[in-house]
C-alpha cells in the first residue's frame, strides 16, 4: 500500500486523510499536503501529515500530483 510508506508521501501531494475524531467513522477529508509528520519509513494505518489548511491525519489514499 503506498500510503503506508512515507518515500510516496510529499508537500504538494493530494490526499485523502482520516482525522482523529473521524477514524471511527472512516470519513475522510481531502486536502494538499503540508509537511509529514510520521518519522518512520512506514505505518500501518498510513502516514500521519498536516495538510495545508492545518487539519492532521493519517493518509488513507495519494488522490493526485499537485505540481
Amino acid at each position: 500500500m503506498p500510503h503506508r510508506e512515507r518515500k510516496n508521501i510529499r508537500a504538494g501531494l493530494k490526499v485523502a486523510i482520516v482525522l482523529k475524531q473521524d477514524q471511527r467513522t472512516g470519513k475522510r477529508t481531502v486536502g494538499v499536503v503540508k509537511d509529514l509528520l510520521t518519522n518512520s519509513s512506514n505505518h500501518p494505518h498510513g502516514i500521519k501529515v498536516r495538510l495545508t489548511d492545518g487539519q492532521v491525519g493519517r493518509v488513507q489514499e495519494i488522490l493526485a500530483d499537485e505540481k
